[in-house]
């Protein structure tokens, strides 16, 4: 599990954390998937990990939204 705000993570959540982007980024279409986009989605990744689980659990239903959408 993540550890609450530490910005300070071990190997096994910084492969889930990559996992999670790569998830998000391949959800987007192929137009999306622009470098801009891509910071983007890593920051909002990073920033939602310093909130715990659940709030990578929003970051995901987002990703589904705008995937969705395009």
């Amino acid at each position: 599990m993540l550890q609450q705000c530490s910005g300070v993570y071990d190997p096994e959540e910084l492969s889930m954390l990559g996992r999670i982007f790569d998830e998000a980024i391949a959800m987007l279409p192929p137009t999306m998937q622009t470098s801009e986009n891509r910071t983007a989605i890593a920051k909002l990744v990073l920033e939602r990990a310093g909130g715990g689980e659940a709030r990578l659990v929003s970051l995901r239903s987002l990703m589904d939204a705008i995937a969705s959408a395009a």
